[in-house]
């Protein structure tokens, strides 16, 4: 999924994802753990949490493997730093980097992924080569937070499929097929997006539309998740060093249950 011209309305549709709930969470796990001052944010996107993690005086880096989305993040950050929002201390550098295999010049603090980030791993190999790769990065003491769709999450898309948007500016159909013996799911959306009006000649002739008439840019994108045993992930992330697992469900700080749709993990160096 190379996001490209997704990435510049992934914003307009992600307006509903509870973006300030992440960052709760994260602010009361820092508060339990220790403050970090410098952040790793994995599959950053458009910089949702990076950027607001930087307005509140923390080092991050946004690590991300779409050109697109760091493009939108980077043009998102200017826009703050022309507003002065960024205090002193605060700073964000963008990285395309592949998760899997991501370095930095040093270790960090702290390391999140969230927003279903490892979900997007579709081999044990890789989600057992990115743990490793964290506990690298990290400094001794230092935390890893991500989340992850549950097995439970993805059932349910697959029964409540399909889904649709319909704004007067951007639509979207949604449809979701799953493959219950790899627990995998495969998202296919196609989007339509509202471009400004034409003001040509309205020759009915030409390809074009008629002078003022409305127009809508068609863009498909397949995207693929796959949710793996919460046990299973714990053991991964015991076996790249990391100690004091703690799993919660749904932003609370509760245990998981079987009916958890998004899993958050806690891990220690």
């Amino acid at each position: 999924m190379a996001y490209d011209r997704f990435a510049y309305h992934y914003d307009r549709l992600m307006e509903e994802m509870p973006y300030p709930a992440w960052l709760d969470f994260l602010k009361q796990c820092w508060i339990k753990n220790g403050q970090p001052r410098s952040i790793v944010d994995l599959g950053c996107g458009t910089g949702a949490l990076s950027i607001p993690l930087a307005k509140q005086g923390y080092e991050v880096y946004g690590i991300d493997l779409s050109e697109d989305m760091l493009a939108v993040a980077q043009q998102k950050m200017q826009e703050s730093e022309r507003a002065q929002i960024f205090p002193a201390g605060g700073s964000i550098a963008w990285l395309q980097q592949d998760m899997r295999e991501w370095e930095l010049h040093r270790p960090v603090d702290a390391v999140i992924s969230m927003c279903d980030c490892i979900n997007y791993l579709l081999e044990e190999e890789e989600v057992a080569q990115t743990f490793v790769q964290v506990f690298e990065g990290l400094n001794p003491g230092g935390t890893f937070v991500f989340d992850v769709h549950t097995p439970y999450q993805l059932q349910a898309y697959a029964e409540e499929q399909p889904f649709f948007l319909n704004e007067d500016d951007i639509a979207y159909i949604w449809t979701s097929e799953l493959d219950e013996e790899r627990c995998e799911i495969e998202h296919a959306l196609t989007i339509f997006v509202k471009e400004e009006p034409y003001h040509g000649n309205g020759n009915p002739l030409s390809s074009q539309p008629a002078e003022g008439q409305e127009r809508f840019r068609r863009i498909d994108e397949l995207h693929v998740q796959r949710a793996y045993d919460l046990a299973w992930m714990k053991q991964q992330l015991q076996a790249a060093g990391f100690r004091d697992i703690e799993t919660y469900g749904d932003f609370a700080w509760k245990p998981v249950t079987d009916t958890t749709q998004r899993a958050f993990f806690v891990a220690h160096k």
